[in-house]
């Protein structure tokens, strides 16, 4: 009887392993549901802690083209003379594998240099919740971002895990609706104490849009 070469066997490895992947990946798309908010995200109070919230910028079709999101909310709010641009990207379904658009990715496409991550502690009642914390900057000008990954079944900020979360999910009830909150306000001292504060209010509140 011939011997198999190890090139051989390791090329039969491969297309089983490869074979098995893509029927994984079938049956995970196949348990995919589109899950809609239990609330607008409008609803999101335009007054919270003394911030007033206004409309923000629109996106062009072009942009809401690539994010591809189900719904968003663009508001800024203000307070005294500070301001705080918030951004929510609602997505009702997510394939695995894939992840919503991170700052990370999109910033630096937009020609903005990203610092080091670093990250923020949120806490909302007995709660503490980790929110991931970039300073960017474009010219001379300079922001900080705030952004985290929100569910119904929790908050995330790395999006590694939150990749293995959501095929996690999709196995167990194939509900991978999820959303990414963004705060960006300018590079100001006292600012970040500010942002995490209204992170702790907006993060309930994302929560009720999702039904919890």
């Amino acid at each position: 009887m011939p011997q198999v070469s190890r090139t051989s066997a390791w090329c039969l490895v491969l297309t089983v392993s490869m074979l098995a992947g893509t029927l994984t990946a079938t049956n995970l798309a196949a348990r995919r549901k589109p899950q809609p908010l239990a609330q607008s995200l409008d609803t999101i109070p335009t007054v919270i802690d003394g911030w007033s919230g206004t409309q923000g910028a629109d996106l062009s079709d072009e942009v809401q083209g690539v994010l591809k999101a189900t719904s968003f909310l663009s508001r800024v709010y203000q307070r005294g003379g500070n301001a705080i641009d918030l951004f929510i990207a609602f997505y009702a379904e997510q394939h695995a594998g894939e992840n919503m658009h991170s700052p990370r990715n999109c910033l630096p496409g937009n020609g903005w240099e990203m610092g080091p991550r670093s990250s923020e502690l949120v806490t909302v009642g007995d709660q503490r919740y980790t929110i991931n914390r970039y300073v960017v900057q474009k010219d001379l000008e300079r922001l900080t971002v705030l952004y985290w990954y929100q569910s119904r079944s929790g908050i995330v900020a790395n999006e590694y895990l939150g990749k293995v979360l959501l095929i996690r999910n999709t196995i167990l009830d194939g509900a991978t609706a999820g959303s990414i909150v963004r705060l960006t306000f300018a590079d100001r001292p006292g600012a970040i104490p500010d942002a995490v504060g209204l992170a702790a209010h907006l993060i309930p509140e994302v929560r009720k849009c999702f039904g919890g």
